[in-house]
């Protein structure tokens, strides 16, 4: 059975000749492979050396090497949320590099000599693993959101039931029927009523 939000093989090959790929890496005889191989798989491919301070137009995917030279560097749009999928490129490993690796936020890794064989594979993997991470972090974000509607919605009875010496099934039922006639949200009202119970509270510790 295959996982909520994985996409076939097929429907990760289709869209190739469509990927916008940037490779950054030194104009070498791997560089220059890398190059050629994406061309040959179809991806619309521009190469950049020395990695610039800031992307002018959005990638895809974007491969790096990863060096001594290249993993000091601070890239603001390697941090960004449109930020393209990194795969790793390396000639050895060692403690730095893999640290390196870890902070450019690589998907995957492609060791060098860059041959034919292993970049399709490695391109594939990248983008399947970056996709599923992407849908994992919109599940946690929504269900935080959740979380937090749901904590909300329980201050705002526990103010209500503690002001009007109610039951916590009225207190919601209050916050339910301010909804419907105002037309908005139950979190909007429960955020409303903490709010102005923090407020009344600070004007109270004023007063006295």
């Amino acid at each position: 059975m295959r996982r909520t939000g994985t996409r076939s093989t097929p429907e990760l090959l289709k869209d190739l000749r469509s990927l916008r790929v940037a490779v950054f890496h030194p104009r070498d005889n791997d560089g220059e492979q890398l190059i050629r191989q994406l061309q040959r798989i179809g991806c619309q491919v521009q190469a950049f050396w020395p990695l610039p301070g800031e992307l002018n137009e959005p990638f895809d995917v974007a491969f790096l090497a990863v060096n001594p030279e290249t993993i000091v560097l601070d890239l603001p749009w390697i941090k960004s949320e449109d930020a393209p999928i990194r795969v790793a490129v390396v000639n050895y490993e060692n403690p730095t590099i893999v640290d390196g690796m870890l902070r450019l936020g690589a998907s995957a890794v492609i060791a060098t000599p860059i041959r034919s064989f292993g970049v399709l594979s490695t391109l594939i993997l990248a983008r399947q693993l970056a996709g599923d991470l992407r849908q994992e972090r919109k599940r946690v974000a929504k269900l935080e959101s959740k979380l937090q509607s749901i904590r909300k919605i329980t201050d705002a009875k526990s103010v209500l039931m503690n002001s009007r010496k109610i039951s916590e099934e009225d207190a919601y039922a209050v916050i339910r029927d301010q909804a419907m006639v105002k037309r908005v949200t139950i979190e909007e009202i429960a955020t409303a009523i903490v709010n102005a119970n923090e407020i009344l509270s600070m004007v109270g510790v004023k007063s006295s």
